[in-house]
């Protein structure tokens, strides 16, 4: 059996690959295993998921949400993709806060890895979970809820602590977007105005190449209320006439619907449609998140880089996050501005390039995202996090023996 990630960069070494169609199933299974890791929907471009031992995946423990409208919450199988999570909601009245810009990709994964929409008042996917259940090492489920001591820690948590069964995130009233493109923003406009920029609706995303004196696109997605307008200028960029895809040349047929037509929140938060092919595939990413008070000083940093990073790049996306409390969230301690980085598959000219980039970001105490490509040369997450010591103490109580350890953690975090 051969197994790839989606990118095709990455192929997955574990001999056995699980299907657990229960979660006395699941249970028994890591009960009995002395080496495992949970695999999502391969949406991940390292081997943050992998094992030479055995995987887990989630896609058959089949069970509809449950909503509890009472307490605003919807508790889902870990499996369950975002896009599949809103056709649930929405047709109940509900809707979770934010979405990535792949509404493919699955909620215990994204959660574990503090994948993120965008939005200066928007937190990371992770910050919408009240409770999670956690297989452990010895098949028991054990279960943290918010307000918990190991609550902050067990959330973000990269697959060390177990495999999550259920995860129960809070939601709110369902609600319309309008999606609109501009053009042709000035690298100074965007420089001198970046607050009022990221503030111009709900969700902003500039799209650069880095290359030249305009960033190429800025998308916003605004909650639609009846003061709603389509905003005509934009800090000298102009409307779109048509559909736009974030990357050049490439048919926006993919993409959610744009001109600043409503539409339900789940058709509008991602850029990407659920029932096409997410994006371009043919890609790797990396991306790195810095304090948002460091924000313009990166992207300077960033723009000096621009001739060697242009022939290695399809495109690059500038987001905002707000911050939150978990102790391994890219965002704890405060907002934060996202580079993502959409790379050609040259994967050794790019890992050649990475260690520079984080280097030009180290000033701006830079977070990479924990399921894209780094390189941390120097060992140098532990000083951005300062709940570090206290996650690796709670993964030696929780999974003593390691059956949830892999290369990835031995190599960044334990």
């Amino acid at each position: 059996m051969t197994l790839t990630n989606w990118a095709g960069n990455y192929t997955y070494r574990a001999p056995v690959v699980h299907h657990p169609s229960t979660v006395p199933e699941l249970q028994e299974l890591v009960a009995g295993s002395p080496r495992i890791r949970a695999l999502g929907t391969r949406h991940c471009f390292n081997d943050l998921a992998d094992d030479p031992a055995a995987l887990v995946v989630l896609d058959g423990l089949e069970a509809a949400p449950e909503i509890d409208a009472d307490a605003r919450t919807v508790t889902v199988t870990a499996g369950t993709r975002y896009g599949t999570l809103a056709q649930h909601l929405h047709p109940a009245g509900w809707a979770v806060h934010n979405l990535a810009s792949l509404p493919h990709i699955s909620v215990a994964g994204a959660v574990a890895t503090a994948t993120h929409g965008s939005g200066d008042r928007s937190q990371n996917l992770a910050a919408a979970v009240a409770a999670l259940e956690i297989v452990g090492p010895d098949g028991a489920i054990r279960t943290v809820r918010r307000g918990d001591a190991d609550f902050a820690g067990s959330v973000v948590a990269l697959g060390a602590l177990g495999v999550a069964a259920r995860v129960t995130l809070d939601i709110e009233p369902t609600f319309d977007v309008a999606q609109e493109v501009h053009l042709d923003l000035p690298w100074t406009a965007a420089l001198e105005h970046l607050d009022e920029l990221t503030s111009s609706a709900d969700s902003v995303s500039l799209f650069t190449d880095w290359t030249g004196d305009t960033i190429a696109q800025v998308w916003r997605k605004t909650r639609v209320t009846p003061d709603y307008r389509l905003r005509t200028e934009l800090f000298g960029a102009t409307p779109a006439d048509g559909p736009r895809h974030p990357l050049p040349g490439i048919d926006p047929v993919n993409c959610t619907a744009q001109l600043g037509e409503p539409g339900p929140w789940h058709d509008r938060l991602p850029h990407f449609r659920m029932d096409f092919t997410p994006s371009n595939g043919d890609e790797l990413q990396s991306e790195f998140l810095v304090p948002r008070a460091h924000a313009v000083a990166a992207l300077e940093a960033i723009r000096s880089l621009a001739d060697r990073i242009a022939p290695l790049l399809q495109v690059t996306e500038v987001r905002t996050i707000a911050g939150d409390d978990l102790w391994l969230s890219t965002a704890e301690g405060g907002d934060r501005v996202g580079l993502h980085f959409t790379w050609l598959p040259r994967q050794p000219e790019v890992e050649a390039l990475l260690p520079t980039i984080e280097a030009a970001l180290a000033p701006f105490d830079a977070r990479p995202h924990w399921g894209k490509l780094f390189a941390d040369e120097g060992r140098d997450l532990a000083r951005l996090y300062p709940r570090w010591d206290d996650f690796r103490s709670l993964v030696a109580r929780t999974d003593p023996e390691g059956v949830f350890r892999n290369d990835f953690l031995d190599r960044h975090v334990l």
